[in-house]
């Protein structure tokens, strides 16, 4: 595997922090990845599936969101509207750079923005989510003790996996603002959904909602006992090995 540094300009103008997994032979297809909410493009699951990812001849194109990681901007300031841009944006980036994403992969809230994102990816033909939730809206159940101070002063200080990140009001009103079933009906792509049965942060009923609401071809494959973060190597390779397998027949 070969790895990149690479930067583009988001949907805000603001510079992201992008990274070109690619295999050391030719390339099969071109894939974009999308980490779950407030983590980046190093986490141990975005690095790991990317990797093994290249394995099977498909390059990975994963980036930080704006206020995340290396991407300027402010955090505070984005919410899942601005994501959904962002990953446009690096769409249009693969495609005038390297070659347009035949695959979109999602990590828990980058799940959502992927199915979000989908219908603006025209040659897209395939799409995975990881542990997501079938409404952004329910990312905020992760400080809802926060919820209402938010509310009333526009703002709150947070903890979330140990760190802190400032909320707004208008994020919060952003992920309740918007219904993917339309979107996730309307996808006309392969979609895979993969789920641990057992995941505390975004619980199962989520990927029950989203399979049962997307039409053929989809697929849903149980993650057994994975965490959410899928923190161990072998949870991210099996993961990577069965998207691999399965988008086979999608990508060409």
């Amino acid at each position: 595997m070969r790895t990149e540094r690479l930067e583009f300009a988001g949907a805000g103008g603001h510079k992201l922090a992008a990274r070109l997994d690619a295999p050391d032979g030719a390339v099969r297809a071109h894939a974009l990845f999308a980490h779950c909410f407030t983590c980046g493009k190093d986490a141990i699951a975005a690095r790991r599936i990317a990797q093994g990812l290249t394995e099977h001849g498909i390059a990975v194109l994963r980036f930080d969101f704006a206020g995340l990681g290396a991407s300027e901007g402010e955090f505070a300031s984005t919410n899942f509207s601005s994501n959904v841009a962002d990953l446009v944006a690096a769409a249009d980036y693969l495609r005038a750079a390297h070659g347009a994403p035949k695959l979109l992969v999602g990590h828990s809230l980058g799940g959502a923005a992927v199915l979000a994102a989908a219908a603006d990816i025209a040659e897209a033909r395939a799409v995975v989510t990881l542990a997501a939730p079938s409404a952004p809206g329910y990312v905020t159940s992760m400080f809802k003790q926060h919820l209402a101070h938010i509310a009333e002063h526009g703002e709150a200080e947070v903890q979330l996996a140990g760190r802190p990140f400032r909320i707004r009001q208008q994020f919060v009103a952003d992920a309740a603002g918007h219904n993917l079933k339309e979107k996730i009906a309307g996808l006309r792509k392969a979609l895979l959904v993969m789920h641990a049965p057992g995941d505390d942060t975004v619980e199962i009923g989520n990927a029950m909602q989203i399979f049962t609401v997307a039409k053929h071809p989809k697929s849903f494959i149980s993650l057994d006992d994975a965490d959410h973060l899928l923190t161990r190597r072998e949870d991210a390779v099996y993961v990577a090995n069965l998207i691999a397998a399965w988008s086979e027949r999608y990508l060409g």
